[in-house]
């Protein structure tokens, strides 16, 4: 009977004990994630981001690394490369290896919303980086002033086609950018339409940003009018790129508006070519270089530092989120030179390398 009593105690205890370390409290997560990223003794910031398709994406990436390297911090990196899911997956993930600041960069800006209050439980705050997060208690976001890039977008084009028909391609709708970018688009245009100067034949998102979608949304919206357009309000280079190629197989290239943003360098090259007629330049080193700074900054436990750099709130459906907002400009033709040019953020051989020689800008 005491050896039957004794065994029932072994298998008890030893239950009590894996139970034990099955259950675990946010303080023992918080505790457990400490624990991992103070391996070396370095500071670890994550940085998740939606996509690397984009050059873009691939330049901001390279800059986080960059810092990273110069401030002697380690930087965990993962491409969701467009799975919302798999992005989600990725940031639990990290967590669960120790970081210190998460810094995303959201695919679907309603369900990485999810990712917000595992960070928290973890103690790890979360600042999203150009894409906001929705619907969660988002620490800080850092942007390019979004709403501004959709009103330059819009008067670029009204300035030089104030009346006549117009193909409107929006940008990926689970991005909340392609809202913002929508209603900057709105406050320009929609005076214009309520008089009658504009009319617009075809008006479309494109999901993911995707230039093919751009394309037959290009194509769908000629054949609508007749090949009767002045312009395409492109709220991106990609979805550019997807209206410019609509428009060159039905020999219209140049002769109709174009916009974009990013200033990708496809998107400056048809610009030095005629066929699309702006991209804004959003500075990426200077976004990428603040939200390291603020990631460094909360990190470090300095609070008073993060707030120093705050010059906006952006609301995600939750609250009021203390945002960072990075100024953005036309580009065109006339003053590629002083800007994309001068700044380093192509070289002139590679904007220009499609232009004529002769016809190349005197530096």
């Amino acid at each position: 009977m005491k050896k039957n009593l004794s065994i029932l105690s072994s298998i008890f205890l030893a239950s009590s004990v894996l139970m034990a370390g099955c259950i675990k409290s946010e303080e023992d997560m918080a505790a457990s994630n400490k624990a991992t990223k103070e391996d070396d003794g370095k500071t670890v910031i994550g940085f998740s981001v939606g996509t690397t398709k984009e050059e873009r994406w691939q330049r901001e990436v390279e800059m986080a690394k960059d810092f990273a390297k110069k401030n002697d911090f380690d930087l965990m990196v993962q491409s969701a490369e467009e799975d919302a899911s798999k992005q989600v997956k990725q940031v639990e993930d990290m967590i669960t290896k120790g970081i210190d600041v998460l810094l995303i960069s959201a695919q679907d800006s309603e369900s990485a919303g999810t990712v917000i209050d595992v960070a928290h439980e973890a103690g790890v705050p979360v600042i999203a980086y150009d894409r906001l997060v929705r619907n969660g208690d988002l620490d800080y976001y850092v942007t390019f002033d979004t709403f501004k890039v959709g009103q330059l977008q819009a008067q670029s084009l009204v300035e030089k086609y104030p009346k006549g028909k117009y193909i409107w391609l929006l940008g990926g709708p689970e991005d909340f950018n392609a809202h913002l970018i929508k209603k900057g688009h709105e406050s320009i245009l929609n005076p214009l339409i309520k008089k009658g100067d504009i009319k617009i034949v075809a008006q479309q998102w494109a999901k993911g940003w995707s230039p093919e979608e751009a394309l037959k949304h290009t194509e769908n919206g000629l054949t609508a009018a007749n090949n009767d357009v002045v312009a395409v309000l492109a709220s991106n280079d990609g979805t550019a790129g997807g209206a410019v190629q609509a428009l060159a197989a039905q020999g219209l290239a140049g002769k109709v508006g174009v916009s974009g943003q990013d200033a990708a360098l496809e998107g400056v090259q048809r610009v030095a070519e005629g066929t699309q007629t702006s991209t804004v330049y959003k500075p990426l080193k200077e976004l990428n270089t603040v939200a390291m700074k603020l990631a460094l900054s909360l990190a470090e436990g300095d609070e008073e530092a993060a707030k120093a750099k705050v010059n906006g709130k952006t609301d995600n459906g939750t609250k009021e989120v203390p945002s960072v907002l990075i100024d953005v400009q036309t580009i065109t033709k006339e003053n590629m030179m002083d800007t994309i040019i001068k700044d380093g953020f192509h070289k002139m051989d590679d904007v220009y390398k499609n232009v004529p020689k002769s016809e190349w800008p005197k530096q």
